[in-house]
């Protein structure tokens, strides 16, 4: 490897690189160069003899793995190895070996809406009252089995109770539709792959001597399916290298497990371990506040975070009377900026929920300071594009039923639901999908004689489109578009339509580039990129607007200005996570991440009073904020001004102009003991845990059956005693 690209690395970093043989596991904290490390490590692993096609480098969002490609290319190491995501992987892996996992190779990969629907069918087809049992939270229950590797029959052996044997017959019947459609979901990429590789001696063997060195990214957040795929491959030869942060592990809610980094020694005992603390990124002041933090949390590995960065930077608390008011001074603090030259695109907003976004949007139109939401996902939820896309799904795998549904009369074209019923029940009668029934319409009973037509009318449009499936997308698109009908219904209704079309234009343009980018462009790829799209991926570096965003998008991402909101009890840390230890210290770990994107200065705020399902709540300063190390902490507001230490500031702002603080009023009587059986209208039973006594802003917090617990302002609360 070229000695001029070593001497720029730090001795921990080198050390890393140049590791070959044996599983390694590199402590990489934020902004000490992990992403670099890794892509020449693998420039290192072709420079001392191995084959490019033997690598095999795994992160976990399109966006990183696009990073992580470019700088490998840069450094003349990128031919041949595979640089993706695990799901992409799994969908590679399954695509090649499809007849030994069971399905056929052009199968959709379901997203959150479809996967809706079919739950939704499967606990119809079980007789279940979906009030009772609630397609999401089955489906939920479903992906939680999943992750652990836990298939339907299994879990069927297991069921004891009376909700276990009723999600068994959901879970059971919600797999049947999917292999029926040949369909499957996030979680299926996943958990099939694993129990392939563990099943299949041939198969495991000819992936384990195709990737002999394996380098999973972000290793904190893998599942315990991602955890038993990625050992399968690496039991053979245990050249396995692990990178990642135990403090940057906040996808518990979806199954990562921190188990699996923080026991990686003890699986792999002959690993070496390397730990990255020199931090390229953050100003001392961040990192110190950063490290105040995380040193609460227990389950982690020990780490200090040491500044490279010889300037200062600041940290800065502001208290605000409400959520307008804290969106109102975000605002005038970035358009401040702004007017200093600071680039738009060097300044971030992180909140804890995306509803926090509506006040800061109306803020930053009011100041006309340029923006953008991070919520890329929401262009391929909107109709028009799911309709396109339906379509071209449909061409690609003609038993996805749940997409053929969507377009059958998609433009109107006089095919009703009574005519879809019995096209749907005459295919099951005759053991056909419902795209092989629609070609055998004029055999379908109770059907009238135009809507037969119709039917054959629509069998031929697709088995036409399905003629330029090989090839570039683009073309077959924009097809789709002209020939579906869908091109002329947008024309005929107005400024809607207009705006439709356009944004079915962005899509082509995206389909477009896809082809440019791609040696050998597929529908089926494609289709697979946009179902494996995330909001991290949506983000626009180079767009010159602020970003907003939720903490969990802004994970792998940097800015030289950044701002975190909502630093209250019960919102950050979230009310679902403020009881259990190891929820906490999840919440802990985003803070902490949300904290250490920022390069140069660092805002926090929290308002004092906050509107929480319609009503006005007094607000308590989130913990968190007392645990970064400062010298004065955020009192109460009727505290006096006092300065913080030479590298922290805080304000107090105005009252807000939207909406005045509430006055005074007086205590409400009997005052509440702890333990008190109470209710509330809104959120309904719960035990009071305990009262602060202040005079008109006495605050009472209560637990609530549901599991929430509520800080509420007394005056305002309307609790009765039960």
């Amino acid at each position: 490897m070229d000695e001029a690209l070593l001497a720029q690395l730090t001795s921990s970093q080198r050390k890393a690189v140049l590791h070959k043989e044996g599983p390694l596991l590199v402590l990489a904290g934020p902004g000490s160069g992990k992403t670099r490390v890794i892509t020449c490590r693998i420039a290192a692993l072709i420079d001392s003899g191995v084959r490019p096609y033997n690598i095999c480098a795994i992160t976990f969002t399109n966006k990183a793995a696009e990073e992580m490609r470019q700088r490998a290319a840069a450094l003349g190491a990128s031919g041949g190895a595979h640089i993706s995501t695990f799901h992409s992987l799994c969908v590679r892996i399954l695509r090649r070996y499809a007849q030994a996992a069971g399905m056929r190779p052009n199968f959709s990969i379901y997203d959150a809406a479809d996967q809706s629907k079919c739950v939704k069918q499967a606990v119809k087809d079980c007789r279940l009252d979906g009030t009772n049992f609630p397609p999401a939270r089955m489906l939920d229950a479903i992906s939680t089995l999943k992750n652990k590797l836990i298939d339907a029959q299994s879990f069927q052996e297991r069921a004891e109770d009376f909700f276990s044997r009723t999600l068994s017959q959901v879970y059971t019947r919600y797999q049947q539709i999917l292999a029926e459609q040949n369909g499957l979901d996030f979680d299926d990429l996943l958990m099939k792959v694993a129990f392939l590789l563990e099943s299949d001696s041939t198969v495991c063997g000819e992936l384990a001597n195709r990737f002999r060195f394996l380098l999973i990214d972000e290793y904190q957040d893998t599942n315990h399916a991602q955890y038993r795929l990625a050992k399968a491959l690496a039991l053979s030869h245990g050249n396995i290298c692990a990178t990642g942060d135990p403090d940057q592990s906040i996808y518990r809610w979806r199954g990562a497990d921190i188990r699996n980094i923080l026991a990686f020694e003890k699986d792999w005992p002959q690993a070496v371990t390397v730990k990255l603390e020199e931090n390229f990124r953050s100003t001392a002041a961040i990192l110190r506040v950063a490290d105040s933090l995380i040193a609460r949390n227990k389950n982690r590995k020990q780490k200090t975070l040491v500044a490279v960065r010889t300037d200062e930077g600041r940290v800065s608390v502001e208290i605000c009377d409400d959520e307008a008011a804290e969106a109102d001074a975000v605002a005038r603090q970035v358009d401040a900026l702004l007017g200093q030259n600071v680039p738009a695109g060097q300044i971030a907003v992180f909140y804890r929920v995306n509803s926090m976004s509506r006040a800061l949007e109306e803020a930053f139109v009011r100041h006309r300071v340029p923006y953008q939401v991070v919520r890329g996902v929401e262009f391929y939820n909107r109709k028009e594009i799911r309709d396109v896309l339906a379509y071209l799904k449909v061409l690609a795998n003609p038993a996805d039923e749940v997409a053929l549904l969507r377009v059958i009369n998609t433009p109107a074209r006089g095919i009703g639901k009574v005519t879809v019923d019995r096209a749907k029940a005459f295919a099951v009668e005759h053991g056909l999908t419902l795209s092989e029934a629609l070609t055998q319409a004029d055999r379908i009973g109770g059907v009238s004689g135009a809507a037969k037509t119709k039917l054959s009318a629509f069998a031929r449009l697709l088995d036409k489109l399905r003629q330029d499936l090989v090839g570039p997308v683009a073309p077959l698109a924009e097809r789709v578009l002209a020939e579906s009908g869908l091109e002329q219904s947008f024309k005929g209704t107005g400024q809607e339509g207009q705006d439709a079309l356009e944004n079915i234009g962005e899509l082509i343009n995206a389909a477009a580039a896809y082809d440019q980018q791609t040696a050998e462009p597929s529908l089926l790829d494609y289709l697979q990129q946009i179902a494996l799209f995330s909001d991290t991926d949506a983000y626009e570096a180079t767009s010159e607007r602020a970003a907003l965003m939720t903490l969990h998008a802004a994970k792998g991402l940097e800015f030289d200005h950044v701002f975190v909101i909502g630093l209250e009890d019960g919102l950050l840390p979230h009310e679902r996570g403020s009881g259990d230890g190891d929820e906490l210290e999840e919440e802990r770990r985003l803070f902490f991440v949300g904290v250490t994107r920022a390069r140069t200065n660092l805002y926090l705020s929290y308002a004092r009073y906050r509107t929480v399902r319609g009503q006005f709540l007094r607000t308590v300063a989130s913990p968190f904020l007392f645990e970064l190390g400062l010298d004065q902490m955020v009192q109460d507001d009727e505290e006096s001004e006092d300065d913080f230490d030479a590298f922290t500031e805080y304000r107090r702002t105005q009252p807000s102009p939207v909406r005045p603080r509430p006055a005074a009023a007086k205590p409400a009587e009997p005052l509440f003991a702890p333990g008190q059986l109470v209710r509330h209208k809104t959120f309904g039973l719960g035990r009071v845990q305990k009262f602060a006594d202040l005079g008109a802003n006495s605050v009472v917090t209560v637990q609530f059956n549901t599991g929430q617990t509520k800080s509420l302002l007394l005056q305002y609360a309307n609790l009765s005693k039960v």
